[in-house]
């Protein structure tokens, strides 16, 4: 008998990281920085600022729809397309490692996109 989905604890604690990654750069001015200081120096002026907005707030969206069950397939791909382009813009040129062996690389944001995927290949589907 299975009363849990096969990625729940999953959807949870992809929406719970996403959560922790997004609602205290609502209050710290951590947003505004990553638009003004970041996106719009590379490239994104004069839309970082809204970019970063709409980032965040579809990291809250996504977890509420992960923790729901509900849209999992909307909420997979556009978390996985951020990640992916975290990687890109951000991380590689970091390296593999967060910590230890090196600063900001990519594994956190690798372990995440598997994560995802397997939530969008097991629950997707059923939607």
């Amino acid at each position: 008998m299975r009363t849990i989905t096969t990625s729940l604890i999953l959807r949870l604690a992809v929406a719970i990281i996403l959560l922790a990654h997004s609602i205290p750069g609502l209050f710290n001015n951590g947003i505004n920085d990553f638009g003004n200081l970041y996106l719009n120096q590379v490239g994104f002026s004069p839309f970082g600022l809204y970019l970063a907005w709409a980032i965040k707030l579809s990291h809250i969206v996504c977890a509420v729809l992960l923790v729901i069950d509900r849209y999992i397939r909307l909420a997979c791909i556009i978390t996985l397309f951020i990640l992916i382009m975290g990687i890109i813009m951000v991380h590689y040129k970091e390296g593999w490692f967060v910590v230890g062996g090196g600063r900001n690389g990519i594994e956190f944001n690798f372990l995440l996109i598997c994560v995802l995927l397997y939530i969008y290949v097991t629950d997707g589907r059923k939607k």
